[in-house]
């Protein structure tokens, strides 16, 4: 499938297609078992044109499992992790005031019904039998502006897109999976994360779209700003 979206975005990478599958594509990148990797990595693969995925025996990251919905954070570590460390963690990420913050968090975020595999790849990949949950742009700031416009053009309410903390796969990937889950028609930028920023280039951010919103909004493309002339000035410079 190409996007009609990705073309008004003069995009340089693929949208990355989200998909649940029962096992591991024969000849998808992942990572292996017990040994680390940001899922970031595997997104941005995808929008090069690879087919990547991940399981819950190759995500050895927490955030990483719970940001793609295999399993949800367990408390003892993390929440002093994300926050101010104890006498065992002195390394911590800071990302919350304190362990009853990041406590709160770990309890709050969505949870989802996976599968064995989640696969990314770029959505011209996809074939008639296979159905999305969710699309992925990684994209830069005029880029962002024309999603952003667009999520809201067709819309009574104005915050039709959101910003939610969390780690960045968990942004790029477990909020629109629940929003598809339940039909809900909110998009998400995210890789606010700093940590997962050292993985994806300096100008980008992700937005997420669950897929049926995204098939609503491909329709909608075509008689939206997208045709004026001041998208054809941002359209110049990207």
């Amino acid at each position: 499938m190409e996007s009609k979206i990705g073309k008004y975005l003069k995009l340089g990478n693929h949208p990355v297609a989200v998909l649940w599958k029962d096992e591991m594509p024969e000849g998808a990148i992942h990572f292996q078992e017990g040994k680390w990797g940001c899922v970031v990595a595997l997104i941005k693969a995808a929008s090069k044109g690879k087919a990547a995925c991940a399981t819950k025996a190759t995500t050895v990251c927490m955030g990483g499992r719970a940001g793609l919905g295999f399993q949800g954070y367990e408390h003892g570590w993390i929440e002093y992790f994300l926050s101010t460390g104890n006498e065992n963690i002195s390394n911590s990420e800071h990302y919350k005031k304190t362990p009853e913050l990041a406590k709160v968090f770990t309890e709050t975020i969505p949870r989802v019904s996976p599968k064995e595999c989640l696969v990314f790849k770029p959505l011209d990949m996809v074939s008639e039998d296979e159905r999305p949950e969710c699309v992925i742009f990684l994209v830069n700031a005029d880029q962002l502006s024309g999603l952003v416009t667009l999520a809201n053009y067709d819309m009574e309410s104005q915050d039709n897109v959101k910003v939610r903390f969390a780690s960045g796969c968990g942004q790029a990937v477990l909020y629109p999976l629940s929003a598809e889950e339940k039909g809900e028609k909110a998009c998400y930028i995210g890789l606010t994360d700093p940590s997962a920023r050292k993985v994806i280039d300096k100008e980008q951010l992700s937005f997420s779209i669950p897929y049926s919103r995204f098939l609503e909004l491909e329709q909608e493309a075509e008689g939206s700003f997208f045709a004026t002339g001041t998208w054809d000035i941002i359209q110049r410079r990207i």
